[in-house]
């Protein structure tokens, strides 16, 4: 969207306190969001466009080895229903060895939503799978973050809201490490 139209949408939504809402928000470390609006979209939904936070603009940190990293986080949908299209590159080698899931976590460690991986993407990285919806509201802090069957969490992830943005954080083995037992879990590897 134009610099412009992004200062008069914003200051229309400020001025009228209506709730606008951009319907598609997308993150990833190298670049700061930019929704696309079709004139469609643009005519039957009201868009607020928050401007890039200094987070989201930081080079992208290095991906931890033998891990499943996060590297681009894509929202889409509404409050109670969104859609994520998450980014990840993994060191799969076959069913030995892959990410068998992303999932969507509170800070606090519940989980929210969880995408299974049918698959190895052993000739496919980085990938991006999506999944939905996700029951939050646009204001809800969580993080995204991915799983390897072998060595489970501890790649990069990303932390924020719809809100306010997605920034890539470091991953943490050890942030709610029980919810590898919980359920869905994989059924089995494809390929």
């Amino acid at each position: 969207m134009r610099p412009i139209l992004t200062v008069i949408l914003a200051v229309i939504c400020a001025l009228t306190g209506a709730a606008c809402v951009a319907p598609t928000r997308s993150y990833s470390p190298a670049a700061a969001p930019t929704p696309e609006l079709t004139s469609a979209e643009a005519t039957t939904q009201s868009v607020v466009i928050t401007p890039p936070s200094v987070k989201e603009t930081l080079p992208a940190l290095t991906p931890v080895p033998d891990a499943a990293n996060v590297i681009s986080v894509e929202v889409r949908g509404e409050p109670g229903s969104y859609q994520f299209s998450v980014g990840i590159e993994s060191p799969d080698t076959g069913c030995q060895q892959y990410a068998d899931w992303w999932e969507v976590v509170t800070p606090s460690g519940e989980l929210l939503y969880r995408r299974i991986l049918l698959h190895s993407h052993a000739s496919e990285q980085p990938f991006v799978r999506s999944g939905g919806p996700v029951d939050i509201q646009a204001n809800t802090q969580v993080r995204v973050r991915a799983h390897m069957n072998t060595s489970g969490y501890g790649g990069l992830m990303f932390e924020g809201s719809v809100q306010a943005g997605f920034s890539q954080i470091p991953g943490d083995a050890h942030f709610a490490p029980e919810l590898a037992r919980q359920h869905p879990l994989p059924g089995g590897c494809a390929f």
